[in-house]
């Protein structure tokens, strides 16, 4: 397993983490035999960096990972989340009041079944509460060592600056991949200037990079992405034709297109940490077989082109969680 420092921060964490959402929503079914085997297998291949929220499931993915991982914590790197107000099972808004920060880390504990979380995002920013508030609500969780390093995911460049001035924050998690280039432009040399790491989510496109995606259509309305828009109609079939070079080098260098798509991650600098998301032991060692892949400077080039913002259709999101994303 090769390891990355996230930023200019002492956290030494894997050079590919695992996406952990999918294990109990969003994807399919749950499996708790296949999971549970999944993260025995991730542990066993060196991973080291384990990503969940409350949120998830809500709550039944951080209970999860407290019965897989809790005996075997004290190698383990656990990133979980804060930020949503939850009501009957379901979010119903962001909520990043002090209060409320502290009742959730209290709580994702008792769920991870461990004495502190050493990677806390604000999972979306919210509005209506300063982020110096925010960032100085995690500096006292960090003082009573509940929590050992602060986060954000899908914050903009003022937010991430304003967090920053207050308390230094480790890692920003972010959508990055082949067909979302969204943070390069200005995140990414915000990110390296103030020596924050990077962790890409959906570092596969939501499994569209893969070669096997279908139609939005044929997925089940649970799935999310039943109502993505890169997955509906005319922006599908333009997607796919987009993502046909990574198939071509794929089998020039006997990879998957998985690994291709994560090694071209992996290449963009040493302080981005991917978090490929899979409830399979199959795909996480498919997943795990980018690292042995080296991609020549033509490699990158032609998915560079192939894949650029313009040559992706439609929005990530629909318009409820575009609506959450802070930029």
């Amino acid at each position: 397993m090769e390891y990355r420092v996230l930023g200019t921060s002492a956290l030494r964490v894997s050079a590919l983490g695992l996406g952990c959402m999918g294990m109990s929503q969003s994807y399919g079914e749950a499996d708790e035999r296949e999971s549970l085997a999944t993260l025995d297998r991730a542990i066993e291949r060196g991973i080291t960096l384990f990503d969940t929220a409350e949120v998830y499931g809500p709550f039944r993915n951080e209970e999860l990972l407290g019965r897989a991982l809790s005996s075997r914590r004290g190698r383990l790197t656990l990133a979980t989340k804060f930020g949503f107000r939850i009501e009957n099972g379901k979010s119903v808004g962001v909520d990043s009041r002090p209060s409320h920060i502290r009742e959730v880390v209290e709580a994702s504990l008792r769920r991870l079944q461990t004495d502190r979380i050493d990677l806390l995002y604000q999972h979306r920013v919210d509005p209506a509460i300063p982020m110096a508030e925010v960032a100085g609500t995690v500096a006292k969780l960090v003082e009573e060592g509940k929590v050992l390093h602060f986060g954000l995911s899908e914050a903009g460049v003022g937010a991430i600056r304003e967090a920053h001035a207050v308390y230094p924050v480790t890692a920003l998690q972010s959508e990055y991949s082949l067909w979302e280039r969204n943070v390069e432009a200005e995140i990414l040399p915000l990110l390296r200037e103030l020596g924050i790491g990077f962790v890409p989510f959906s570092p596969l496109g939501r499994g569209f990079l893969t070669g096997t995606a279908k139609p939005a259509e044929d997925y089940p309305v649970t799935d999310f992405r039943h109502t993505d828009p890169r997955f509906q109609g005319a922006s599908f079939t333009a997607n796919q034709k987009a993502a046909e070079v990574v198939g071509v080098i794929a089998t020039r260098h006997e990879a998957t297109p998985a690994q291709i798509a994560l090694a071209w991650l992996l290449a963009k600098g040493p302080d981005i940490v991917p978090i490929p998301g899979t409830k399979r032991q199959t795909y996480l060692d498919d997943n795990l077989g980018a690292l042995t892949v080296r991609l020549g400077q033509e490699d990158l080039a032609a998915l560079d082109s192939a894949l650029s913002a313009e040559r992706v259709t439609g929005q990530r999101y629909n318009e409820s969680n575009m609506k959450l994303v802070n930029r």
